[in-house]
């Protein structure tokens, strides 16, 4: 079996900040994004369970290599980087047009992981978007895999009153929650062989992809400031009758 996990670089988000110049957006200061993480660990949990291939793909300029050799140094046995220097982390649909184009180029892949969304959007578009390119069947938001093999799935699908167990067949996409699992750390070892991996590169030329701009941001605002609570004083059983009169009042109860 192989599996291909789709890795972004994003911002650290204790590096990110807000002020009166507008959003403050560390450029030299970048990680793998945090809910991949659970993606990598779920791709390297699969590979030593079923005796296959983990592979990771990135999209973006050549820094965004690093994330390739992050997750490389965790477990992951090959590595694909798609050439971008014009790459919008804001543009789902050309971003997953060219990680389907990179799938089909490698070929053979059973099943893609993903993290549920990227920190910097929380768009949650790309993963959906790559299985439709793909003409894949997908499960979003998975909690736990019950069974996989070289025809099916069956996982844990959450929602918000709990979860449901869904099947598909395979090849699939499936994006995960961090209830997956605990990524581990990189070891000694895995960090020299990190260091020594190649890394294979693709253009979007070599892929037969032209992107064509779909999304344009205007602005990036920070949400409106929210008037400051009320603190009701007074013994218990009065403020329980202040804070329902006030409830009442405002049309709430």
């Amino acid at each position: 079996m192989k599996i291909a996990v789709l890795v972004k670089q994003t911002p650290q988000l204790s590096e990110v900040s807000w002020g009166d110049d507008g959003l403050g957006w560390p450029d030299n200061v970048l990680a793998v994004n945090p809910f991949d993480e659970y993606a990598v660990e779920e791709a390297i949990r699969i590979k030593e369970k079923t005796g296959g291939t983990a592979i990771a793909i990135t999209l973006g300029s050549p820094d965004t290599v690093s994330v390739l050799k992050d997750v490389l140094a965790l477990g992951i046995d090959e590595a694909y980087h798609i050439q971008s220097d014009n790459y919008s982390s804001s543009d789902p649909q050309n971003n997953a047009m060219a990680l389907a184009a990179c799938i089909r180029k490698i070929g053979d892949i059973d099943l893609v992981l993903t993290g549920k969304s990227a920190s910097d959007d929380d768009s949650g578009l790309v993963g959906p978007a790559v299985a439709a390119h793909l003409d894949w069947p997908q499960i979003s938001y998975i909690k736990k895999i019950d069974k996989i093999n070289d025809s099916v799935i069956v996982a844990w699908r959450s929602t918000d009153t709990g979860h449901d167990v869904v099947e598909s067949s395979l090849p699939a996409l499936c994006s995960v929650v961090k209830e997956i699992n605990e990524p581990r750390l990189p070891s000694l070892k895995g960090k020299m062989r990190a260091k020594k991996a190649e890394i294979t590169s693709f253009t979007l030329q070599d892929l037969g992809v032209e992107p064509a701009p779909t999304i344009e941001i205007k602005s990036i605002d920070a949400p409106p400031s929210r008037p400051l609570g009320e603190i009701i004083q007074g013994e218990p059983d009065e403020a329980v009758e202040t804070l329902c009169q006030k409830l009442k009042d405002d049309k709430l109860i």
